[in-house]
């Protein structure tokens, strides 16, 4: 009879785990910190060609409103691309909510906070249902992300310009005025000499860091990434599978939703034509910012300097009256070279 091989020593256990801990680790310190790295080589570039006028208050302020939509649309799109899927549909679930929610606000007789929390649920339920429709072919029919996401942007785009009649939805309530133009702490700051804190920007704030705590700090995250990394182990490993690609669906819902609702706010009314290109948008700041396109790798917070590198990279250009072909030139620039050092970096890691 043949001998069976000695098991792993504890040891060995021990230090193959703790190995491979650290390459983890040193993934993350790489996205993140190549994220931030690239940012403030940009900044520096940006504040001398603009001859000072890109550093300031006022300025820098603009450019978190800005990136604002983009931010959160990329922190939904972060769970999809790391469990290697796609969503497509979050530029037009940005209208479709935004249109639904105008709609929902000018029927019902409510002011002040209770109209934004209603309408605000009514967007979170067209935006997650939307996300779970995207999710069931993917999960029971195993159907590439691609083509369900692809559908569900021709649909939802149909629906929000059928709904609107092709035109802008008003808005007949000022109970959104704070929610998409107000400032937060404007009265101290401003004795300082600088602007307020914009709304948004606080709700990009805390969304940025609640989801970033679920997808590190939580048995769901790790799910996240064990899917993306081998999702034939995880589910030998007990990992529901279906459960948790439905829910990043969701999650990606659910942010264009809040998106929706800031826009519709910001321009007090639901339009159909708001969310068109947004997908690429946050797509290309979720790659950016160093998360792989073949899924298992990924961070919220680096997919949010991605958005900012992105909306420093606008705002510079239009500082300098560059017309927007060239800026598309140089986003689609920066995309590929995002790409090719993704891949350097990972064979990088696979040594």
């Amino acid at each position: 009879m043949a001998a069976t091989p000695p098991e792993p020593l504890a040891s060995e256990l021990t230090a193959n785990a703790a190995e491979a801990h650290a390459k983890a680790a040193r993934g993350r310190y790489l996205r993140t910190g190549g994220a931030i790295v690239a940012l403030l080589v940009v900044v520096a570039i940006v504040d001398a060609f603009s001859h000072g006028a890109f550093l300031t208050p006022a300025n820098l302020t603009n450019v978190l409103r800005q990136i604002t939509y983009n931010a959160i649309l990329a922190i939904g799109q972060t769970f999809v691309i790391i469990t290697a899927g796609i969503d497509l549909s979050v530029g037009s679930l940005i209208e479709l909510t935004g249109v639904v929610m105008a709609m929902f606000s000018n029927a019902v007789p409510l002011q002040g906070v209770p109209l934004v929390v209603a309408t605000l649920a009514v967007g979170l339920a067209v935006g997650c249902t939307a996300g779970f429709v995207n999710a069931v072919p993917v999960v029971k029919l195993n159907l590439p992300p691609f083509i369900t996401t692809l559908a569900m942007m021709l649909m939802a785009r149909g629906l929000a310009f059928k709904l609107a009649h092709g035109r802008p939805v008003p808005v007949n309530s000022d109970a959104f005025d704070a929610v998409g133009t107000g400032f937060f702490l404007q009265g101290p700051l401003h004795a300082l000499g600088l602007p307020g804190i914009p709304i948004p920007v606080i709700w990009m704030a805390v969304l940025v860091a609640v989801f970033a705590i679920l997808l590190t700090r939580t048995r769901f995250g790790r799910y996240v990434f064990a899917i993306g990394g081998n999702e034939e182990a995880a589910r030998l490993a007990g990992i529901s599978v279906a459960t948790v690609k439905t829910l990043v669906y969701v999650i990606s819902g659910g942010c264009a939703a809040v998106a929706g609702l800031l826009l519709m706010a910001r321009f007090q009314s639901g339009s159909p034509q708001t969310g068109i290109g947004s997908e690429l948008q946050s797509i290309a700041a979720v790659v950016v910012g160093g998360t792989s396109l073949a899924g298992g790798r990924g961070s919220v917070v680096s997919s949010f300097f991605g958005a900012l590198l992105i909306g420093l990279l606008n705002n510079v250009m239009n500082l300098l009256g560059i017309e927007s072909y060239t800026q598309d030139i140089v986003l689609g620039a920066v995309i590929l070279l995002a790409v090719i050092v993704d891949e350097l970096r990972k064979r990088y890691l696979s040594r």
